[in-house]
């Protein structure tokens, strides 16, 4: 079956540039990605097609040689099968091969080849084969989704990448702390190039945002709903954190926005930890009748607060 066109793989006109290429292959990998659609061999099959059609078209030469030869452009344009339809050539006869018409006996099928895939012309020459220099392969992007947690506290991850036109499973280690956006580098990763000399692989983070933490530098945030008779005589309560529950005392008269801090259960990053800020948030009854307003009044005038008294507006 006739292989489907790249630039339609990616959905992408011939035109589009090396940033279009890009943006079209993160939106497929993340649609089609073997982890999200498990038991999908179809799936699996269009990522696979998706992976192969990047692999060319974000690389500019491979590009330039596609546009011009299509599927067969790491041949020069030409088909291997016009060889096995044609066994009988040779120097001396006069068998013809491909669309051009082109005698055999024209050519020395060592030296076509040589030429094909070095990309110089006389590569036999009076001292011998030259000798290609290395040239680094292309790196390679990896969008990936991790939880708050798994971002905050670092996870190995397994992967299945296409490097070399085959598909490769690797497991990696997401470091602690990264954010959503980050960049990480895996050295030696990426596509193969001449010579041995690997690409890198890079991992675009996506950090999931949590139903109740938030992230401030390298400290955790937590809103905490407490009542105002738990904010008046203060109480004990069970908070959550990265790294389990801890409970909390909350003194007697906490106002709401009051930070209580719980140490060294922020963000891990190298050697570095943050903490933890529980912010108090005050909830007051909606539905009040005569007596509890008379009671509240009461109790204002015994206690009486002027919290805008500092405020100069």
């Amino acid at each position: 079956m006739a292989k489907r066109d790249f630039y339609d793989i990616l959905g992408v006109a011939r035109s589009a540039s090396g940033d279009d290429i890009k943006k079209a292959h993160r939106k497929l990998v993340r649609q089609y990605h073997p982890d999200v659609n498990k038991n999908d061999k179809g799936a699996t099959e269009k990522f696979k097609e998706i992976q192969e059609a990047y692999d060319v078209l974000s690389d500019d030469e491979k590009r330039k040689k596609y546009d011009q030869f299509g599927h067969n452009f790491e041949t020069g344009g030409v088909d291997p099968n016009d060889f096995r339809r044609h066994p009988q050539g040779g120097r001396g006869g006069h068998q013809t091969w491909g669309s051009g018409g082109v005698s055999v006996e024209d050519f020395d099928f060592g030296d076509l080849f040589e030429q094909m895939f070095s990309g110089q012309a006389g590569g036999r020459g009076a001292h011998g084969p030259r000798q290609a220099e290395p040239v680094k392969g292309n790196d390679i992007e990896y969008p990936i989704t991790l939880s708050f947690e798994d971002a905050a506290r670092g996870r190995t991850l397994p992967l299945q990448l296409r490097r070399g036109g085959k598909v490769e499973s690797i497991e990696i280690k997401i470091p602690a702390g990264v954010k959503d956006g980050s960049r990480v580098r895996i050295k030696g990763k990426g596509d193969g190039g001449r010579g041995g000399h690997h690409g890198d692989l890079f991992i675009i983070v996506t950090v999931q945002a949590h139903p109740y933490y938030r992230r401030d530098g390298l400290d955790v945030v937590l809103d905490l709903p407490v009542s105002m008779y738990e904010a008046l005589l203060g109480t004990k309560v069970s908070v959550p954190t990265l790294d389990g529950p801890v409970t909390l005392t909350i003194p007697p008269g906490a106002s709401s926005g009051a930070k209580l801090r719980i140490k060294g259960r922020g963000i891990e990053r190298g050697s570095e930890k943050g903490d933890q800020h529980v912010v108090v948030k005050v909830i007051v009854p909606k539905e009040l009748d005569d007596d509890d307003k008379a009671m509240i009044e009461n109790l204002q005038k015994k206690h009486p607060i002027s919290p805008r008294d500092d405020l100069r507006w």
